[in-house]
């Protein structure tokens, strides 16, 4: 078994549980939050383990970003995966317990859709096309094919997606539907990503979204559609996804480290570990795209620095390439 099927069978097996390192006298680092970023932080707890013969203890679960950021805030945890920014109800509930966190973009991620490989009808939907199924007025209302484009068969439309603790739904609602959280509520939702790709691939008239990676581990079980975000149809790869060209689906993934856990050497060390660039042949393994050297510079930067609040989230959240955001902020 190769090291990358290994790893992906031992986070089958820990999906809905945790991942320890066993400790040898160190303290424990709880990470938390998001499932789409969850097989990064576990790829570099067993990697970091390995380059140090497995001298501290970390401790992984799934509780989606929103989740998440419930513990983050509440000081439960030292480390929170998110497939988006901060929320600004967020960033409140954290000052409230003075709770201090430094926001690390880590990876880049294309929000993807799939359907069932049978499906020989969808090729390309428009953003337009995505809203009609999934607005919250489509509830009861839009539930077959040829409600989404004429001359499409009169075939239900069955649909699934992450849970409302999920980054990805905040995303992809806000993206599509022009508001987070606002989505028709009649669809199979799950925070496990795995559970959506089981559902997609046992059901021919399904479309669901979810994060790259778990499209670029199971293409042999679902058929990526391509999206129109006004510039023609693109299929989410490792290129469009780096280059912008898959939008308007694109976005950084993050973590958020508590700064009262920068101050453990433990903590410091494993963060260094996660976000250098010399990471970036993992996170392609793992189907994610890695940013360009510069990037992680930044970033690396930015936590050995300290820096506390968010640049990305908030009240407005910023816009321009990571790159630009944390240049102008770093």
């Amino acid at each position: 078994m190769s090291r990358s099927l290994g790893r992906k069978a031992w986070g089958a097996a820990f999906f809905c549980g945790f991942l320890f390192l066993i400790a040898c006298g160190a303290g424990t680092t709880d990470i938390d939050g998001s499932s789409t970023v969850f097989p990064i932080s576990e790829a570099m707890v067993e990697d970091w383990g390995d380059s140090i013969g497995g001298s501290a203890r970390l401790v992984i679960g799934i509780s989606g970003t929103g989740g998440g950021f419930k513990k983050f805030c509440n000081g439960e945890i030292d480390i929170n995966n998110a497939s988006r920014p901060i929320k600004a109800s967020e960033v409140a509930k954290c000052a409230d317990a003075g709770v201090e966190f430094i926001e690390l973009p880590v990876a880049i991620d294309g929000l993807s859709v799939a359907v069932h490989p049978d499906n020989d009808f969808v090729q390309c939907l428009t953003i337009e096309e995505l809203h009609t199924m999934w607005a919250p007025e489509a509830e009861g209302k839009v539930n077959n094919w040829s409600q989404i484009r004429p001359g499409w068969p009169d075939e239900g439309l069955r649909l699934y997606g992450p849970g409302v603790d999920s980054g990805t739904f905040d995303y992809f609602t806000e993206t599509v539907n022009g508001e987070a959280q606002a989505s028709r509520g009649d669809f199979t939702s799950s925070e496990r990503d795995n559970v959506l790709v089981q559902g997609i691939a046992g059901d021919q008239t399904s479309l669901g979204y979810f994060g790259y990676s778990f499209l670029v581990e199971n293409k042999d079980k679902l058929k990526a559609v391509a999206v129109d975000g006004g510039e023609g149809c693109v299929f989410p790869e490792d290129e469009t996804i780096n280059n912008g060209s898959y939008a308007p689906l694109s976005r950084p993934l993050f973590i958020y480290v508590r700064k009262e856990s920068w101050e453990k050497q433990d903590v410091k060390d494993f963060v260094s570990y996660h976000v250098s660039y010399d990471r970036a042949d993992l996170l392609q393994e793992l189907g994610f795209v890695a940013f360009p050297e510069r990037v992680h510079e930044l970033v690396l930067d930015r936590f050995n620095r300290g820096l506390t609040g968010t640049i990305f989230g908030g009240e407005h959240p910023k816009h321009g390439t990571v790159e630009e955001i944390l240049r102008a902020n770093n």
